[in-house]
């Protein structure tokens, strides 16, 4: 009989819905039960694509003598840590705290009242590898409760003292200069692996915000090696396993130094990411790989993860029929069964008898960089495409998240206007309209999560959304009037940006909270300030308000940008990598920046600033709306200001690529 998780939104919940444990969604019932009972909650969370997750809920969630333990002794709680990002973050600074590390499956063991006391990662069914079993380990558990719950109870006080300290930073009295935004750039050339690109050392994440920042650095300076230094990491992964080089898309990460072997689960946000980053790459150098890599990566995305109605899925998973990687590797003798003549395809992927991957291959280009497929070689790769279509596909996961759709439709629509796709823009629209439509509750307040009617249940959206949805959707919704030149966007854009300053903005130190003020309360309120896989919440607020701004000419955008700057620009100065995103408000808010109007109907104008990298720019075209720069404007023009000051109107689109040209003042 299913449990209470079948009828939940997230497919990563009802993926436990026939466990034998007496699983909980996080929510009042369960920690009513857990004070009623006096039983400590069992909290475990995870996420569908996660490899690990899939595993110990193999061997443990599904198990009933496991599950008995568990039902015993616990209220047990499961969470998707995509869906609830605030519990996630919550209890990861727990498991940090306590044990140095972290990651998913996470599990925490809680008072009732919601406190943390224990907590770490996978635990096996069996005690291995330094780790106890998992049943010994809840026994262990509930016997301190029993026995020691005054020190549990102690620990558990300080440790939520601890996890709320992110909230009681005190602002800096000055912004941050450009002097933070060079010395960032120093710590991650000093962090870049000069052979394989990406910074640090295995497993390998493709950190897209630090790449974006050398990009945005190189723009500025001009100076080679930070270009050399973005180009030998893009080449290198689009070059490795962790790029599916038949169907598009990029892993997660890779486990080893040279992007050879990933945990196969493919994210929206990466897509999203990295394509933003190899946009500007082929935008700037003109660098035709590049601009296969964005094509294949965004293919991807419309092919795989969009659903009928327009919104963009979360996930695919790992594993495939029980094996990580199955639908993705190939044995030589199943690419000759699918080819006449498969030398040229296997000599290109670097296919051989003994495999790279548990007797397999992954498929990847060992000549790194060179991409561009010969005719031949494309034709094999389609037609093995065609028949990996055949296989079992690796489990998807359908929610559409608010935060991870608005990166998206910021890339898309991006990507539409620098390469004139008029289908990308079409789809980017599609994209912005079902997030009006069923992202948006009747009340006007953005939800986080949406997921199609399934079981017969009519579609549904949940929670209230966060501070990083709001943040994501300014962007989209700024680019994606940049894109199209109507000016609703806009609206929308200055209409999000409302709500996220009324309802998340700490009035006292500054910065945005995770939450909203009239949120469901968690033992601590926290402010998502360190970018990870995603931009931090404050670091794309930032960004974004100050594009809007510019845009707009809402002094309170400025203000709100000003207060997150000095904030967390301290910490930003001492950790590049985790606040690249944040830098990269920095770099523009001190380099200023450069607006671009369009008067008039001048498509060829509009194209050379669609057309070029502009990192500090913004561009106003199209329908007019409320702000400054449409103000006594000549039509039929481009108009031209950075540094408080307008350049002469000019209406040759080769006038206009000679403004665009000028570099900016240095910042001071």
């Amino acid at each position: 009989m299913p449990n209470r998780l079948a009828d939940e939104t997230s497919p990563y919940l009802r993926q436990h819905r026939d466990n034998p444990v007496d699983w909980y969604p996080w929510g009042e019932e369960a920690f009513a039960r857990a004070s009623a009972e006096d039983k400590p909650i069992l909290l475990s969370v995870g996420y569908s694509a996660c490899h690990w997750c899939h595993v110990m809920a193999h061997e443990s969630f599904e198990d009933p003598a496991t599950a008995a333990v568990m039902n015993e002794l616990f209220v047990n709680v499961k969470v998707d840590r995509e869906e609830r990002p605030d519990v996630d973050a919550v209890y990861m600074d727990a498991v940090q705290q306590l044990t140095g590390q972290g990651g998913w499956p996470m599990t925490v063991f809680l008072a009732p009242d919601g406190r943390p006391f224990f907590g770490g990662t996978y635990f096996p069914n069996e005690a291995r590898h330094g780790m106890p079993a998992f049943t010994d380990l809840c026994r262990a558990v509930a016997e301190h409760w029993r026995d020691e719950r005054d020190e549990l109870l102690s620990n558990a006080e300080q440790l939520t003292e601890a996890i709320g300290r992110s909230a009681q930073l005190a602002a800096a009295d000055d912004l941050p200069g450009p002097e933070l935004v060079a010395a960032a750039v120093d710590q991650l050339l000093e962090q870049h692996d000069r052979e394989w690109g990406g910074f640090g050392r295995q497993p390998k994440f493709p950190q897209s915000m630090s790449l974006e920042l050398l990009l945005r650095a190189h723009h500025r300076t001009g100076h080679p090696e930070l270009l050399d230094v973005v180009r030998t990491s893009l080449d290198a992964m689009a070059s490795g396993g962790i790029y599916d080089h038949l169907g598009g898309g990029f892993a997660r990460y890779s486990v080893d130094a040279f992007w050879m072997v990933p945990h196969f689960e493919k994210m929206l946000y990466d897509q999203a990411l990295l394509a933003r980053v190899y946009l500007p790459a082929w935008l700037g150098p003109g660098e035709p790989t590049y601009r296969q890599v964005l094509e294949e990566t965004i293919a991807y995305v419309l092919r795989d993860l969009r659903d009928p109605a327009g919104g963009f899925y979360s996930a695919e998973d790992a594993d495939s029929e029980g094996e990580e990687g199955r639908f993705y590797v190939w044995r030589p003798e199943e690419i000759e069964a699918v080819l006449d003549t498969a030398t040229a395809v296997i000599d290109w992927y670097g296919v051989t008898r003994n495999g790279n991957f548990e007797g397999a291959n992954i498929l990847h280009r060992p000549a790194r960089g060179d991409l561009l497929r010969p005719a031949a070689v494309e034709r094999g790769r389609a037609a093995l495409a065609e028949a990996r279509a055949q296989r079992v596909r690796p489990g998807l996961d359908d929610k559409v998240l608010t935060e991870w759709n608005g990166l998206m439709l910021a890339t898309l629509a991006e990507a539409a206007a620098a390469t004139g796709d008029e289908g990308w823009l079409a789809e980017a629209v599609r994209n912005g309209e079902f997030l009006l439509a069923h992202l948006r509750g009747e009340d006007g307040r953005w939800l986080r999560s949406w997921q199609a009617g399934v079981d017969g249940r009519p579609a549904r959206a949940q929670p209230l959304a966060y501070a990083g949805d709001h943040a994501a959707l300014v962007d989209a919704f700024t680019r994606l009037a940049e894109a199209t030149g109507e000016a609703r966007w806009i609206e929308e854009a200055r209409a999000v940006a409302d709500a996220l300053l009324d309802r998340f903005w700490d009035n006292e130190a500054g910065g945005v909270f995770t939450t909203a003020h009239d949120a469901d309360a968690l033992i601590a309120r926290q402010k998502d300030f360190q970018d990870n896989a995603t931009p931090a919440a404050n670091s794309a607020a930032a960004l974004a308000l100050l594009r809007l701004a510019a845009l707009t000419g809402e002094p309170r955008y400025l203000d709100a940008v000003e207060g997150i700057l000095r904030l967390f620009g301290p910490l930003a100065g001492r950790y590049a990598a985790a606040f690249a995103h944040l830098l990269a408000a920095v770099d523009l808010a001190t380099t200023g920046t450069t607006e671009v109007v369009v008067t008039g109907e001048r498509p060829d104008l509009v194209a050379v600033a669609h057309g070029r990298y502009l990192p500090d720019a913004v561009l106003a075209w199209g329908e007019p709306y409320d702000s400054p720069l449409w103000a006594d404007r000549a039509p039929g023009a481009a108009h031209v200001c950075r540094d408080f000051a307008c350049l002469l109107p000019v209406t040759d689109p080769d006038a206009l690529t000679a403004q665009l040209d000028q570099p900016a003042a240095p910042a001071t």
